[in-house]
C-alpha cells in the first residue's frame, strides 16, 4: 500500500479500540506463558501498517524486541515515526521492508501476529510459510482479518455499519476487502494445505475470523539468541 491517500488515511483513521483488542487476546492466549514474554521474547508484526500493533507490543512487553515488517516504504516511515516519537529504540522495535514471502533468517520468533493481511494477499498461502519459517521451537501465532460476508447484501449492510462515515478512500477499500476476504472454511483449507492445522479458526463477531494457536515452526531447536 504506497498509494499517498491510503497512506494518509490509514494513518490518520482511529483503530485504537481495533488493535487494543488484538493485544487483549494475545494476553488471553498466553495465559501463563506471560513470564516468558517479559523475558526477552522476540515478537513479530506481519504486515505491519503504520505500526499500530508493532508499537503497543514494544510498549506491553518491555523487555522483548519487535519487528515490524510491511512490504510499503511509504506505510514504515509513518510507523518510524510513530516510534520515535513514542520514545522507543530502535533496538527494541524496528521495522523492515519485505514481501511475502519471508526468508526464515529474519528472526526467530516467539509470537508471529497479523492484522487484516491475508485478504491483501494475491498467493494466502505465502503468509502461512512465512509463519512456520519464522517460528521458533514453541510460537504463539495470532492473525485476524475480515471474514467474507455470504452475500453482497451482507458486504452493503457492514459498509453501512463500519465505514458509512470514513473517508471516501477507506470506503472503498473497506468495500474491496470485504470482496477478498475469505470464509472460515476457505482458511482451514488453506491451513491443511500448509501443514497448520493444529491452528484453531474462530469467528470473532459478525465481521471477523482469527487464526491461533500455538506451533512448532522449521526454526525449532535452533537458538539464534544472544547469549
Amino acid at each position: 500500500m504506497n498509494d499517498p491517500l491510503q497512506v494518509d488515511a490509514y494513518a490518520a483513521a482511529d483503530f485504537n479500540a481495533s488493535d487494543q483488542s488484538v493485544l487483549d487476546r494475545i494476553e488471553q492466549l498466553l495465559g501463563l506463558d506471560d513470564f516468558h514474554f517479559r523475558t526477552q521474547a522476540r515478537l513479530v508484526d506481519l504486515g505491519c501498517g503504520p505500526g499500530n500493533i508493532s508499537l503497543r507490543l514494544a510498549q506491553r512487553w518491555t523487555d522483548c524486541s519487535v519487528v515490524g515488517v510491511d512490504a510499503a516504504d511509504r506505510m514504515l516511515q509513518v510507523a518510524e515515526a510513530r516510534r520515535r516519537d513514542a520514545g522507543v529504540t530502535s533496538e527494541r522495535l524496528r521495522y523492515q521492508q519485505q514481501a511475502l514471502p519471508l526468508p526464515a533468517s529474519l528472526i526467530q520468533a516467539d509470537l508471529v501476529v497479523s492484522n487484516s493481511l491475508l485478504h491483501h494477499l494475491h498467493e494466502p498461502m505465502h503468509l502461512w510459510s512465512s509463519v512456520k519459517c519464522l517460528a521458533s521451537s514453541r510460537c504463539l501465532v495470532l492473525h485476524r482479518d475480515l471474514k467474507r460476508p455470504d452475500s453482497e447484501a451482507g458486504i452493503e449492510k457492514l459498509c453501512r455499519e463500519h465505514v458509512a462515515h470514513a473517508p471516501e478512500v477507506l470506503q472503498r477499500d473497506y468495500r474491496a476487502s470485504l470482496h477478498a476476504a475469505f470464509t472460515v472454511a476457505e482458511v482451514n483449507a488453506q491451513l491443511a494445505l500448509a501443514g497448520l492445522s493444529q491452528l484453531q479458526v474462530l469467528e470473532v463477531e459478525d465481521r471477523y475470523l482469527e487464526v491461533c494457536g500455538w506451533i512448532t515452526g522449521c526454526q525449532a531447536g535452533v537458538d539464534q539468541r544472544s547469549p
